[in-house]
């Protein structure tokens, strides 16, 4: 017999500034938090809201969406290139 977590995927973590977020598990409530991130980032001059929730969106639909994941991926290795002394 299996148990009953083993057929559920396992939670997906967002890793910001070395702190670990666990994701929900329903993929359109991921879409949806990302999204609404994104939207709220475009709105960033109006108080509360900021820019910083453009990277912070994009970083949640990354995990969903291919196209988001490889220019994160690309970022990362620029980033780590430019980082790399010498």
């Amino acid at each position: 017999m299996t148990a009953a977590g083993e057929n559920q995927a396992s939670a997906r973590k967002i890793s910001v500034f070395g702190r670990e977020f666990t994701m929900p598990r329903s993929r359109g409530l991921r879409i949806a938090i990302g999204g609404v991130l994104v939207f709220f980032g475009i709105l960033g001059f109006l108080p509360i809201l900021g820019f910083w929730m453009i990277p912070l969106g994009l970083l949640v639909l990354s995990y969903e969406f291919a196209a988001v994941r490889r220019q994160r991926r690309r970022f990362v290795v620029w980033w780590e290139r430019r980082r790399r002394p010498g």
